[in-house]
Parts: structure tokens; sequence; C-alpha cells
């Protein structure tokens, strides 16, 4: 009701408008001159159709939904509908003017086009305006309007589109409590500049300098289409300062296309150590995958999860998601359920140390693509129960993989670790021996064996990221092993989505390698997390060194020399080539190691140490 009020009230003034319009157009036609004779030659025919001429306008006006609009938030949208609407308005009265035989000067058309949009426009601002302020002043009082002390003082880094939306919802929504007084950007040719009245002040390398002099509280980085190398770069330079950080998500992540303040995020760890996003051949791995029966291993654990929140969008025959903590996957289970309802899904709990279990469940499901992610990796808690480490990723690995080449699995994906090239731990020697069961089994299978190997993945369970910051919120020390200690790193998203392409690529019998870009020193990612939250390194939050655990390097290796590098026809995917393949031989280590199991830590390790040359433990 109170909206047809107010649309029969624009209505109205339109009338008035419109009228003064052509009233106004006719006195600067004729310069003002009332007497002359084209005056009285052109003004009584308006006379004689200022009706009609007012009602094709509202009508045409209407039919071009001017109101509809809610005023109270009028844009250049807004303002290019009124200008559209009296284009098409003043086109009507043409029209009409032509069908009826009746004349005025081409310039007074022209006259009435411009006023009308002067007019029709001006009252809407007009009324924003005033409905702005006067709500302003209900909530805040005369002196809460102009007051800007106690806001966040805001710098926005980026001068394009998405940086003129965030200072515009800025300035528009007082209850956001923060006032844009600085942008910045490394165009030069916008230096200087002003963006809704906030200065242009300086490229990326003034931030810390102009976030000082501005007394800057927060900085929103809103490069939406930026790459991930330029982004780590302004993070750096942010993270000089003491300010807090958000981003404005990149373009893949905003599913709509729209910036807007509700969509700003924290800036993560992984803005810093994450790379472009990879670029997948969606039709090749749509091959392998769709309309087939998928089976994940570890579907509970960090990377076993994503792999299926990627699969299920291959539209799979049916998805099997096998683990033995039922918590876990349980969590996986109802996100897959509540976001692919029409998914064929099926959990099922089981330990891939059960051989019969894992027979019983090929028999049954007949999977056709197997993604092995169940594992311990946990490299000191491994180091102390050797045992258990051998029982999982050893023969865990053996009883998959012969149940996949006995069931006719077509193909079978390992997901490895750098920590099986040249392990100095028992969790990367037993997963070296689980390569080398699946390179050999593949010398005599039907089944393509194939495995992926990459490093550290970013907020995984049990990772550096989550310890970090728990030991933050508890106000530290945060606690690194070694000063040299480096580390690759991937995000998990695209960890997998490398693993699930290289799965697309196998003939059988390779280790695929994973480009992890540089490796990170863990004390500058610990220093970088600490900045990130808030704090000064050292000053708020002391980085305490506590020495090497049991098994650990300082630094990892994707590939030993023997195994050489080729590329393949994706940039970030290359693959060694097989170097062990004696099944038999195998066999009869691995006989020897399983009765070895009820032995001391000592005699396993040491026979690990037959069974994978490259193996030289430190404990």
């Amino acid at each position: 009701m109170k909206k047809k009020i107010m649309s029969t009230l624009m209505a109205s003034i339109d009338i008035v408008l419109i009228n003064i319009a052509f009233l106004l157009a006719f006195y600067m036609r004729f310069d003002g001159d009332l007497t002359g004779k084209m005056f009285a030659q052109y003004f009584p025919v308006y006379l004689e159709n200022a009706i009609t001429l007012s009602l094709i306008k509202l009508v045409l006006f209407y039919c071009c939904g001017i109101y509809k609009n809610l005023w109270k938030y009028a844009s250049i949208e807004e303002a290019l509908q009124v200008v559209g609407a009296s284009f098409i308005a003043n086109m009507g009265i043409v029209t009409y003017m032509v069908l009826t035989q009746q004349f005025f000067p081409r310039s007074i058309y022209m006259l009435i086009f411009l006023l009308d949009i002067v007019f029709i426009g001006g009252i809407r601002l007009s009324y924003r305006v005033t409905k702005n302020f006067t709500e302003d002043l209900k909530q805040q009082g005369i002196e809460g309007i102009f007051k800007t002390s106690g806001k966040k003082r805001i710098m926005v880094v980026g001068a394009g589109q998405a940086g003129a939306t965030i200072i515009k919802e800025l300035r528009r929504h007082d209850s956001l409590n923060s006032k844009p007084v600085a942008i910045i950007d490394d165009n030069e040719g916008k230096l200087g500049a002003k963006i809704h009245g906030v200065p242009i002040l300086g490229d990326r390398y003034h931030i810390k300098k102009i976030a000082e002099a501005k007394k800057i509280d927060e900085i929103i980085i809103a490069i939406p289409s930026a790459y991930r190398k330029e982004i780590r770069e302004i993070v750096q330079e942010c993270s000089r300062t003491k300010c807090k950080l958000k981003i404005v998500p990149e373009i893949y992540e905003l599913l709509d296309g729209q910036v807007s303040i509700k969509k700003i995020r924290d800036v993560e760890i992984d803005d810093l150590l994450g790379r472009d996003p990879v670029k997948v051949d969606l039709a090749e791995i749509s091959d392998y995958l769709s309309e087939k029966v998928v089976l994940v291993t570890g579907g509970g654990g960090s990377i076993g999860s994503e792999l299926c929140r990627q699969i299920a969008g291959f539209q799979p025959k049916k998805l099997l998601i096998l683990d033995i903590y039922e918590n876990s996957v349980y969590d996986i289970q109802n996100e897959l359920i509540r976001k692919h309802p029409n998914l064929n899904l099926e959990v099922l709990i089981a330990s891939i140390r059960d051989k019969k279990r894992l027979e019983e469940i090929f028999s049954i499901h007949k999977p056709e693509v197997v993604f092995h992610a169940a594992a311990h990796k946990h490299v000191p808690l491994m180091e102390a129960n050797p045992q258990e480490a051998i029982k999982n990723n050893v023969f865990g690995t053996k009883n998959l993989a012969e149940c996949a080449d006995e069931y006719g699995v077509k193909r079978f994906v390992l997901i490895s670790t750098d920590k099986a090239v040249n392990p100095t731990n028992i969790m990367g020697a037993t997963k070296r021996v689980a390569e080398m069961i699946i390179q050999s089994m593949d010398r005599v299978s039907k089944t393509e064996f194939v495995a992926v190997r990459f490093g550290n993945v970013l907020g995984s369970n049990g990772s550096v990221i989550p310890l970090f910051k728990r030991q933050i919120a508890e106000g530290g020390p945060i606690t690194v092993t070694d000063p040299e200690v480096t580390r690759y790193f991937m995000t998990i998203p695209e960890a997998v989505q490398l693993v699930i392409q290289a799965g697309s690529m196998a003939s059988g019998g390779e280790i695929f390698v994973l480009d992890m870009g540089e490796p990170v020193k863990i004390i500058d990612l610990a220093k970088n997390l600490i900045r990130l939250s808030g704090f000064e390194p050292d000053v708020d939050i002391a980085v305490k060194v506590v020495g090497l655990r049991p098994g650990e390097k300082l630094y990892e290796e994707l590939l030993m020399d023997e195994e050489g590098l080729e590329a393949t026809k994706h940039d970030k995917i290359f693959v060694g080539k097989p170097i062990f393949t004696d099944l038999k031989l195998l066999h009869r280590e691995l006989n020897i190691l399983m009765e070895l199991l009820w032995g001391s830590a000592e005699e396993i390790k040491g026979y690990m140490e037959k069974i994978v040359p490259t193996y030289k433990r430190t404990s």
C-alpha cells in the first residue's frame, strides 16, 4: 500500500515536471521572447495537447519500470534507466506529433529530452539524499552524521570496479562503522584521482608508509581478478603494517560474480602459499569417472573427503566411501547428501587391514576406479609405533591392490607423499613400499596401478597450520623444529584436482609428481601466520625453536635421482619412470616383514632398510 502511494506521488510530481520541461524548453528555444511570431505559432499546439502529451510520457515511464524502483537505494543503474525512459517517452511524443500532423521545432524535442533527464532524475536523486539524511538524523542525531572518530579507518587496495563497489558500500552502510580514507593502485595514471571521494595515494610499495600516515586500522584487498602471485606480494607488503587484513575472494570463488561487503573474508595463509587455480581437462576426467563405480579409501580424511567432493561433481554411477573412523566419514556423508541429493552414495565402515572385509566389498560393489588415500601419516607417532605404520600403509595397500587385481578394477590411484623419497622415517619408508607394491603389481595385472606423490597440504588434519593457529589462540609460543626446515605446500582442493587429473593420464606403473612450487621455510610460515592474526612475531607471540623430531628432515624431496622426470601435457604434473617391478622378490621380503611385526621396533626398522635401500633412519 505504501509503495502504491509512493508511486502515485512520484507520478503526480512527474506530471508537473513534464510540463515545466515543455515550458522551459519553449522559453530557451525562443530566447525568452514570449511575444514573437514563432512562439505564438507553436505554443498553442502544446497547450492543446498538454494532457495527451503528459499521459503518453507517464504511460511510457511506467512501461520502462521507473515507478517500481526503490529510489532510496538509487544508483547509476537507476540513473541510466531514467535516461532510457526519457528517450523512449520523447520518441513517443515525436511519433504522436507526426501521426497527428502537428509539429514543434526539432530543437524543442532535444531540449525536452535533456530537461526530462535533469528533472525526472534529479527529483529521484533528491529523494534518495533526503531520505538517507533523514534516517541518519533519526538514528544518530545531527552530531552523529558528521562524526568520523571511532570509525575504523580503511585502506582499499585496488582502484577497479571491485574497489569502487567496496568503498560505495562502506560509505552507504554506517552500521559497518568504517570509513574508507585511502586507495592503493599500481596504475600510475590513476594516482591523485578519487573514487567516491576517496583519494588514490600510491602503489603497493607505499602501503606501509600510507598506513602509518593515515592511521589505517584495516586493509581490504579488492582485486578479485589478480593472480595469486600478485596477491601474495600485496599481502606481504600489507603484513609489514599492523593492520587487520581482509580480501575480496577471487573471481572463481564469487559464484554469482558479484562483489559485496558480505563476501569479504579474512586473509588466510592459503592466500600467501596457494597458487593460481589449477586448470583441469574436464572431458578427460569425465571419461574415467562419469558413470563409474568409484571407491575412495580414507574418505573421511582431509584428502579423501575432498576427493569425494570433487568426484561427486562428475556424476559417478556410484561413490563408495571407505573409512574406519565413523565420525569423520559421517560429516562428509551428510555434506554430500545435502549438496548432491541425486548422488548414489554408500559409506563403508571397514579397515584396509581386513582382507576378507575388503574382498566382500569388492565382490558386492565391483568398483571400477579406486583412490587409495587411507594411511597413517604422522611422522613422530609412526616413528614410535612402526608396527602400526607397516600394518596400515604396507599391508593395507597390499590388500587393496590384490583385491583390485582380483575383481577387475580398471584404475588404482595411490596417494603417496614426498616423504617416500629417500625416507628418513618409518612413515616415509612405508609409503615407499606402498609405491613399490603398486608398481610391481602393475606388471602382472590388467589393472592400471599408479601413484601420485606430493608434499604437505594446507589445513589437513594434523598439519602444521592448525597447530600454529591453536598456539596463537593460546597466546604462544609457536614452536618450530628448526630455523632451516623447509616444506612444499599445496592447498587441499589444488592437490586433489591434480590427483584426479593425473589419474586420467595413467597407463600403468607411473609415479606422478605434482609441481609443488617453491619450498617454504616453516619459520617464515609461522611468522606470516602471526602477522595475519594481527600480532607481531617475537613481540606479541614468541617463536620458539625446539629441535628436529625423530625421523624428521630439514627438507623434503619429490623425486629420487634414478627415477628421472618427464613432463606431461599438464604443466603441473610430471611423471617418474618405474624403478621397482619385481613382485616375487617383494612378496618374499614382505612375508619376512610380516613375521617381524611381533618383534622389536629396532628389528622392524632394520629390515625396512633392506626393503627400501634409500631409507636412512635417524632414530
